[in-house]
């Protein structure tokens, strides 16, 4: 009995070993086709940095890569804070990657984590904003692409377009570090085009329509960066310079496309595809640090017809003909 009874242990314990054996191959099955997880992390919607996230999820797309990834898009609605949150649930997550979209967003992901690999894009000047050592070599887990704009291009432009002005207004959000760089270079630029930059600074959405009515009377142009917070709110921003007669130059497409008058710049869904290709090369194991971080050089020039008509301005031929004209504003 006793003897018969041990070989019914016996027998229990193959078939449990056994199975024990099955889960774990199974586990390991799971886990060698789990998906690459990765975080988006965008500090405000607006057409601009939607057109960059669009175009990095393209670049997956063009490669047959769309389902082996898993991407968590987190938006902060132009709230910084929010952004440290969004960065740290990224993190707990254990995300493989992390895209950053706009300058505070990688800052706020930069701080929460050195490990988890961080590719940027809408990131103006990402050695300035503390991101990298440079743009060749991060020397830490931080790539991707930088948005800085022709800003010399675009005074060339706002000068062709509007020769008489001597006083061109600049709008920008005081906590943007990207917006700062590009103020820096608008203030220089000025003053090589001999005409004087007339600086409103703001900190919420809210102060932009007072902070144009202060300064609307004295300028002649207005001057819009990158700026975040600026974009969000474009249409308000056209409309009350349109009001004034007053011609606004953006620094990318999307302002344009909301009212502004023309503007030299950059394409961000381009920007984002280049920055999925980084994203790629870093899915397949390339560090990094490895990878320098790029710009793009292509620019195009873009022409609002109806806001032209609006403020009686008469466009060259030359420039129309090099020029992708759009029309209203949104």
């Amino acid at each position: 009995m006793v003897v018969k009874n041990l070989k019914i242990i016996g027998i229990l314990l193959i078939g449990l070993l056994i199975l024990g054996g099955c889960g774990a191959n199974k586990e390991v099955e799971t886990s060698s086709h789990s998906k690459f997880k990765i975080g988006v992390t965008q500090i405000v919607e607006h057409p601009a940095l939607d057109g960059a996230r669009e175009g990095f999820i393209a670049a997956f797309e063009e490669a047959g890569l769309k389902d082996k990834i898993d991407i968590e898009v987190q938006n902060a609605q132009g709230d910084i804070p929010t952004t440290q949150t969004i960065a740290q649930n990224f993190v707990s997550s254990k995300k493989d990657m992390i895209l950053a979209i706009a300058t505070p967003s990688a800052q706020s992901a930069f701080n929460v984590t050195k490990d988890i690999p961080i590719v940027i894009t809408a990131v103006t000047d990402p050695v300035e904003a503390g991101l990298a050592d440079s743009l060749e070599s991060s020397n830490n887990n931080v790539t991707g692409t930088s948005d800085m704009t022709p800003i010399k291009r675009q005074f060339e432009l706002l000068k062709e377009l509007v020769p008489d002005a001597k006083k061109v207004g600049v709008i920008f959000n005081t906590s943007e570090a990207n917006s700062e760089v590009q103020v820096k270079m608008a203030e220089e630029l000025s003053k090589e085009f001999n005409m004087e930059l007339v600086k409103v600074g703001i900190t919420n959405v809210n102060e932009i329509s007072q902070g144009l009515e202060s300064i609307i009377k004295d300028i002649h142009v207005l001057y819009v960066p990158t700026d975040n917070m600026v974009a969000s709110a474009m249409p308000l921003v056209a409309e009350k310079c349109i009001e004034n007669k007053v011609p606004v130059i953006g620094a990318e497409k999307a302002q344009v496309e909301g009212g502004a008058l023309a503007t030299e710049g950059i394409d961000y869904f381009k920007l984002g595809f280049q920055t999925g290709k980084i994203a790629i090369e870093v899915m397949n194991g390339k560090k990094p640090s490895e990878i320098s971080i790029g710009t793009l050089k292509d620019t195009q020039l873009v022409i609002n017809e109806d806001t032209a008509k609006k403020l009686n301005l008469e466009i060259s031929e030359d420039l129309l003909k090099r020029a992708e004209l759009v029309k209203g504003g949104k």
